[in-house]
């Protein structure tokens, strides 16, 4: 996939195996969400207002304000200097999401838990795409945070 592809999977909340096993029998993720996210970036780039950028994607302001939310976090995530740095981004994310909701039971850790899979297989998909090992990555994935 692509750099608008990886966007998109992002923007929009699916795995990159699953975004790529769309691609070329569905125009949702051939063209509309790649649009989409084409307009969202250039949306934020232009720091367009609201009401603008509603309009431009045809959804109301709070679907367009959620929608440029996950862009950002995309754009992150996808833009990201190593598959290292994109799937710790990507695990962040999930985590404060999941507090956010309140990570408060059994249930809701398995739900983080399966999200973070999701970012794990997310990194194997962008490791196999650029032909790279894991190994390459240890000292980044083990780099502890500096406060």
């Amino acid at each position: 996939m692509n750099r608008i592809q990886l966007l998109a999977a992002e923007t929009f909340h699916y795995s990159y195996d699953n975004y790529d096993d769309h691609l070329g029998v569905n125009a949702r993720f051939d063209r509309l969400m790649p649009n989409d996210v084409k307009t969202l970036e250039k949306a934020t780039d232009e720091k367009w207002p609201l009401n603008r950028s509603a309009g431009e994607l045809d959804v109301d302001p709070e679907t367009a304000k959620n929608l440029l939310e996950s862009f950002e976090r995309a754009r992150l995530i996808v833009d990201a200097k190593s598959p290292a740095e994109s799937f710790r981004t990507g695990v962040r994310f999930s985590i404060q999401n999941a507090v956010a909701a309140g990570l408060r039971d059994d249930e809701a850790i398995e739900t983080l838990v399966a999200q973070i899979c999701y970012r794990a297989a997310d990194l194997s998909y962008l490791l196999k795409q650029q032909n790279r090992q894991l190994s390459e990555f240890s000292g980044e994935l083990r780099e502890e945070p500096d406060y």
